[in-house]
């Protein structure tokens, strides 16, 4: 389990101290795909880095199954170390390697014998389905078989916890959903606890568990990822969640309002009841659904008609349907 408690980065510039971090707590469960998502510059590639130590923390405290790796001595904490992986958005391949190299290089750092840590990587080519690229060089290959690389080699020395920052920016959408389903079999597959941190809401979507949202350095809020998506409770979660929507909402109709459909509602015909029952016509000026656990979840903004009477019919309805809504303003 990865536990983060009271965690704060500060870096001092010639301009001033810059806050990248402030008072992050989290909790990480073993065997969970765990989301960070955010703007630029909100600090979650700043907090990944300080899951591993790769930046250390001003303040508070980060514990990996329970030790504090801030307080390890430098041989314990390069051993923690060993458990925790990371794969980044530019691949970081060793370009004058092959792809074997490439997977075999941190089994050699830790004095595996050469046998094995080809068997080791010839295994993982495997796994990632690039067996026949062994010998090629990273400038033979595609972004995305370069990033099933620069997985294989993380996994290499059979990490607990993978760290993605950015791993699918550069990436077509096809191949970001390639390498997503990739690393959700990893993670059913080979137990491993992936943490991954993103700016985009659709890799989210795909393969996380649970989520936190970062905004201007510290946590807005966290929970499952279809609790986020339906009631979410930050400004920066509505910003992240329904982009097109705030876009949507300024039109010069009658007043808007936002059904969101959960798992109780969302194979029912809420709209065609509605506007049958009510006799009143409204207009779908956004929607929005993702599937969950083969559970649609969704969002829709109305805009109802500009008649009063026909309004309040509409909204009456609604007090008595079981379908989650409100105003939009």
């Amino acid at each position: 389990m990865i536990e983060l408690q009271n965690l704060s980065k500060i870096y001092s510039s010639p301009a001033g101290d810059v806050e990248a971090l402030r008072d992050v707590s989290l909790r990480i469960e073993d065997g969970e795909i765990f989301g960070i998502i955010g703007l630029s510059g909100a600090g979650k590639s700043t907090l990944v880095r300080c899951i591993n130590l790769l930046e250390r923390p001003t303040a508070g405290k980060v514990l990996i199954d329970g030790r504090d790796l801030t307080a390890l001595p430098r041989a314990e904490l390069l051993q923690t170390r060993r458990m925790i992986s990371m794969i980044f958005q530019g691949f970081n391949l060793l370009e004058q390697r092959s792809v074997l190299k490439n997977i075999t290089f941190p089994l050699e750092i830790s004095g595996v014998k050469r046998q094995d840590a080809k068997a080791r990587a010839q295994e993982l080519l495997r796994v990632v389905g690039l067996e026949d690229k062994a010998d090629a060089y990273p400038v033979q290959l595609s972004g995305g078989q370069k990033q099933r690389v620069a997985i294989a080699r993380a996994l290499a020395t059979q990490p607990r916890y993978l760290l993605c920052d950015e791993a699918t920016s550069a990436l077509d959408p096809n191949t970001t959903r390639s390498i997503l389903e990739l690393l959700r079999s990893i993670n059913q597959e080979l137990g491993v606890t992936i943490v991954v941190i993103t700016h985009e809401m659709k890799v989210i979507d795909q393969i996380c568990d649970r989520v936190a949202v970062i905004d201007q350095s510290r946590i807005a809020e966290v929970g499952k990822v279809s609790e986020v998506f339906t009631s979410p409770s930050s400004d920066i979660a509505r910003e992240l969640i329904l982009p097109q929507g705030r876009a949507a909402i300024d039109t010069t109709g009658g007043k808007k309002i936002r059904l969101i459909f959960d798992s109780s509602v969302s194979q029912e015909p809420i709209i065609s009841r509605m506007t049958l029952d009510c006799q009143a016509p409204v207009n779908i000026i956004f929607a929005d659904t993702k599937e969950y656990d083969g559970v649609i979840f969704g969002h829709m903004i109305l805009e109802l008609p500009r008649d009063e009477h026909q309004a309040d019919k509409i909204l009456t309805w609604l007090k008595n349907s079981p379908v989650k809504w409100k105003e939009e303003v």
